[in-house]
């Protein structure tokens, strides 16, 4: 075995899917020096995880990324709604489960300066690699992790070049594990799942027709189920005119294999399902996929961490999976680099599964729930299955942190400890442990929103006029921590005016009096509040600082 000298990086992903090069993202927006390998050739080649959420984008929207990643999805730019009909063609009632999604009006514009994207897999991929390229990531296609072992200082891995067999031993302080559902990384920590395990099977159909566009018509949808026994399915547009998807419903528990969905079979299945007898069919290509519901039960095992599909995998409805994994990576990325800047102590890492954790239990469950909802081709629900629980909104943007980096207790708090993960209706009013409210803001002449103000440091907002922002100035001298405090108000005096649309002053928005002020953390998450003055604003940050870094002394 040929093998190289050692690398040395402060952090290893495992795994280039959507939730690795995201994380790669997010850590090079924090300046984080990292390499990432992946045993495939190059990003992924069939379209799927199309639905960017609302909350996702935010992420994609600090981190700079979001005008690359809307103009990369312009063909599917005018697809909207969720289309539930028996078929296409033959007048069959049409209902639509969703409508909606991709504008930004009524309660999303309300909550979030961006909104959905609809961007397949493979074609955001590219684009998080020239990102995150740029900011001088290490990436590495065609290199495999072949094992790893850890001590109190580090990760000592060996990866394989599977293009020419070298291998490479890579020392890191720390290594994530964005390898997938069946992530060898979790397999060698010994992690264990819960969840309903296998919940249905479906094999993607991709094809071309030139001849569909007319027969839809100005019927655009992100996706339509197609309910007609014995040819039900789904139909998701690729660029809304030629290139479409199929899923198919799979029983391998009947004993059907990927061989028995053959050209003639699946052409034949899409012609039934749509309506559209002599309709032009060329498969492209084939892929199975299996929606599941599986958590692990922990996220790290000393500095090794898994993030995406290896710690949860969801049934596919409502694309909460691939969002909540990118979540993940982006939590964990801020955390990683406290730490590593020396900003923070150790057991801010801990953190990391403490608020994750729940979140996917509860998304996992939301979009168990939906499937059914939905009547997903392939799925039998059992009878016994519970309520769905919140909306799409509350559950994408509304979860909440009942522990972790947060203070959630004392006059702020409002005993997040006792409210559920994701609540039944959204309601973002500032609280610790949810996300941040949304106002648009004047910076300079510049429209932005109060999320733009949250990426690489904690943020102490406040009313001109009040000791805090000095007191913040001072904190983050003494303790050598990144702490940027700004005031928002509607004077010359303050450094951030209120839109003038904005329906709300920032502290009705975030729950607090003219005195009071609000902590907010670098993804955007509430960390802590005063709901008025402080009679000692500097001795309050220090102690709240060393609290929600996990500082010694």
């Amino acid at each position: 075995m040929e093998e190289n000298a050692e690398d040395r990086v402060p952090v290893l992903i495992v795994g280039g899917s959507l939730v690795g090069l995201s994380t790669s993202l997010f850590l090079s927006r924090h300046g984080i020096r990292h390499m990432l390998v992946e045993k495939h050739t190059a990003t992924s080649l069939h379209p799927r995880g199309r639905g960017i959420n609302a909350r996702t984008m935010e992420l994609f929207r600090t981190a700079r990324a979001e005008p690359a990643i809307r103009k990369a999805a312009e063909a599917l730019k005018d697809s909207d709604g969720i289309l539930q009909t028996e078929c296409l063609t033959d007048g069959s009632p049409q209902k639509w489960l969703v409508k909606g999604v991709s504008q930004r009006r009524g309660g999303l514009a309300e909550v979030s300066p961006t909104g959905w994207c609809l961007c397949s897999q493979n074609i955001i991929e590219p684009v998080l690699i020239d990102q995150t390229g740029s900011q001088g990531a290490d990436i590495r296609f065609s290199t495999e992790l072949m094992s790893f072992d850890q001590d109190e200082t580090g990760v000592s891995a060996l990866v394989k070049d599977l293009r020419t067999g070298e291998h490479t031993r890579v020392r890191a302080d720390y290594l994530i594990g964005c390898d997938g559902p069946r992530s060898p990384v979790r397999e060698a920590l010994n992690i264990p799942q819960t969840g309903s395990g296998e919940l249905f099977h479906n094999v993607s159909v991709t094809f071309r027709s030139r001849r569909i566009r007319a027969v839809l018509g100005d019927l655009n949808f992100i996706v339509c189920y197609l309910m007609r026994p014995g040819s039900d399915g789904a139909l998701l547009p690729v660029d809304n005119q030629e290139h479409w998807v199929f899923h198919a419903p799979w029983k391998p528990e009947s004993g059907e294999t990927m061989e028995d969905f053959t050209d003639e079979r699946c052409t034949d299945h899409i012609r039934r399902a749509i309506g559209a007898p002599d309709l032009d069919v060329e498969i492209l290509g084939r892929a199975p996929w299996h929606a599941a519901e599986r958590v692990a039960t922990k996220y790290r095992v000393g500095r090794v961490f898994l993030a995406g599909d290896s710690a949860h995998e969801m049934s596919p409805t409502g694309a909460f999976g691939s969002n909540t994994g990118i979540q993940d990576g982006h939590n964990l990325a801020w955390k990683l680099a406290a730490v590593l800047n020396g900003e923070a102590g150790l057991d801010l890492l801990d953190t990391y599964e403490e608020e994750r954790l729940p979140v996917a239990l509860a998304t996992a469950e939301r979009a168990k729930a939906r499937s059914a909802e939905h009547s997903h081709p392939g799925y039998a629900p059992p009878v016994s299955i519970g309520p769905p629980g919140g909306g799409v909104l509350a559950t994408a943007i509304g979860y909440r942190y009942r522990r972790g980096a947060v203070v959630t207790d004392g006059p702020g708090g409002a005993g997040a400890a006792d409210r559920p993960v994701v609540p039944n209706e959204l309601h973002l009013t500032g609280e610790p442990g949810t996300r941040a409210p949304h106002l648009w803001l004047d910076r300079a002449g510049e429209r932005v929103s109060t999320l733009d103000l949250y990426e690489r440091s904690f943020v102490l907002l406040s009313s001109p006029g009040t000791d805090w922002k000095a007191a913040a100035g001072t904190v983050a001298r003494d303790l050598g921590v990144p702490l940027e405090a700004v005031t928002l108000g509607p004077g010359p005096e303050a450094d951030l005016v209120p839109d003038t649309g904005a329906e709300k002053l920032w502290t009705q928005a975030h729950g607090v009096g003219v005195q009071g002020a609000v902590l907010v953390r670098p993804d955007g998450f509430v960390a802590w509040r005063s709901p008025d003055a402080d009679p000692d604003p500097r001795a309050t940050l220090t102690r709240l600082m060393r609290t929600l870094l996990h500082l010694d002394g």
